[in-house]
């Protein structure tokens, strides 16, 4: 009987971080389009729309986003980003965002793709890092308490789906106690 790809640890994959570069874009696009419509919601931008590519891409350049995908071969399965505003009263906040394919859940993608964004993040110098999700995303919100995050606020009927259905939105946050805060207690630097 053979063992399908669900069942198959993450580290006995292929599968990479990388730094997101254009060389990317058609395959995070087929990523974007391939997700489920409760996944979309959690995407800024609708990638369908070129004008809504070219913001993203300029927010890249820009530093307020720095966004990452996880590549198994040439197909994306998995991405994170971080989203900061670089000036202003929430400057030393940074966001992080994850999306993993169905068929890649509950097999470790997603924390390490918190792995690796929590320690950009840092090294970026954010000094609080928060995680959004709804109060279905049980595994989400798995991850992320088990990697140090506390659960902070839960915004009652803050989400509204494609269907009109509302949800709770839940935030959990880091807060990076001291500059040589890296995470290493928390095993967030074992990524390098």
């Amino acid at each position: 009987m053979s063992q399908s790809k669900r069942d198959i640890p993450i580290e006995d994959l292929r599968v990479e971080v990388r730094t997101f570069s254009l060389k990317y874009l058609d395959a995070v696009i087929a990523f974007a389009d391939a997700l489920p419509v409760n996944d979309l919601q959690f995407l800024p931008r609708d990638t369908k729309n070129p004008n809504n590519v070219e913001n993203w891409l300029e927010s890249i350049k820009n530093r307020s986003i720095m966004s990452f995908i996880a590549l198994e071969g040439d197909k994306v399965v998995g991405a994170s980003a971080i989203v900061r505003k670089l000036r202003g009263w929430s400057s030393h906040v940074a966001e992080i965002r994850i999306v993993v394919r169905d068929e890649m859940r509950d097999r470790g993608l997603g924390r390490r793709l918190l792995k690796h964004s929590f320690a950009e993040a840092v090294e970026a110098g954010a000094e609080k890092l928060v995680g959004q999700m709804t109060s279905e995303k049980k595994g989400a919100m798995a991850v992320f308490s088990s990697m140090g995050f506390e659960r902070e606020a839960v915004l009652r009927n803050q989400v509204r789906d494609s269907g009109g259905k509302l949800h709770d939105l839940v935030i959990y946050s880091y807060h990076v106690s001291h500059p040589n805060d890296d995470g290493t207690a928390l095993g967030y630097s074992e990524i390098y």
